[in-house]
């Protein structure tokens, strides 16, 4: 244990790694170091103080269009997320999450992959090989009886997935991932909506109508006019369609509801 602990002092790697790399070393301290760094363990462990700011949103959606899935990844600089090595992890990182159906960032870190490494050792291994911190960011899963569809930017900044409660509408669904894509809405609809931001935002308004001088029998149907449109700014159902400003996305939905929308931005 005390070579262990000395071990992870040095490395900054993990207990396991530290253990399997003194078993393969015959207990020599520093053979077990060379193994941690010609493994990348140890260098990425170096590494564990900057920050993987720059990084790639995939979306993948099955065929069956009913389960869709976010992976983030990240790394220091844009030229490493440009990186063939960096692109081809998240490839293989994404279809083992959509063959296990994993459904939260840490199932994902624990898959194993084809070489037989799992995922969070094979991002350490990856970030010893190019030479800065790479870590698996934000995860989602999302799962309808209906439809569920996907859209992400082709710089990979942006990604998003739909569902919707119909079933055979991934045309429709894709349509409206583009469109929270661009207009970046923070709520599905008014319900959903923080009360305290609701309060806020009301008190803002009640402190301009007043500055204005309305009476005070008009402020309440104008401050009801003012929050109709700050919902049709945040709200996705309420939002003014991206491919058709006439329409709002609540009349394209044809006879179907939204069930929920996950975006991620970088």
């Amino acid at each position: 244990m005390e070579q262990i602990k000395e071990l992870r002092d040095r490395t900054g790697a993990g207990i396991v790694d530290c253990k399997n790399a003194l078993a393969e070393a015959g207990g020599d301290l520093e053979k077990a170091i060379d193994i941690l760094r010609k493994k990348g363990i140890a260098k990425a462990a170096k590494r564990g103080d900057r920050e993987a700011k720059e990084g790639r949103i995939m979306v993948s959606v099955n065929e069956a269009n009913n389960e869709g899935y976010l992976l983030e990844m990240n790394a220091e600089t844009d030229f490493v997320v440009r990186n063939e090595q960096f692109g081809a992890l998240q490839n293989n990182i994404m279809q083992a999450a959509q063959a296990a159906k994993a459904d939260s960032r840490e199932a994902v870190l624990a898959l194993s992959l084809a070489d037989g490494s799992n995922v969070e050792e094979a991002l350490k291994h990856l970030s010893g090989v190019i030479g800065e911190k790479i870590e698996l960011g934000r995860f989602a899963r999302l799962a309808s009886s209906g439809t569920v569809g996907g859209y992400a930017h082709p710089q990979g900044n942006i990604g998003v997935l739909v569902a919707l409660s119909s079933a055979n509408m991934s045309e429709l669904a894709r349509d409206i991932a583009m469109h929270a894509a661009a207009a970046n809405p923070r709520y599905l609809n008014s319900s959903e909506v923080d009360p305290a931001e609701m309060e806020r935002e009301k008190e803002v308004y009640r402190e301009q109508l007043s500055k204005e001088g309305k009476p005070a029998e008009m402020v309440e149907k104008i401050l009801q006019g003012k929050m109709n449109k700050y919902y049709e700014e945040v709200c996705l159902v309420d939002q003014e369609y991206v491919k058709d400003d006439k329409k709002k996305v609540k009349d394209i939905l044809n006879g179907s509801t939204i069930e929920k929308f996950i975006r991620f931005s970088l």
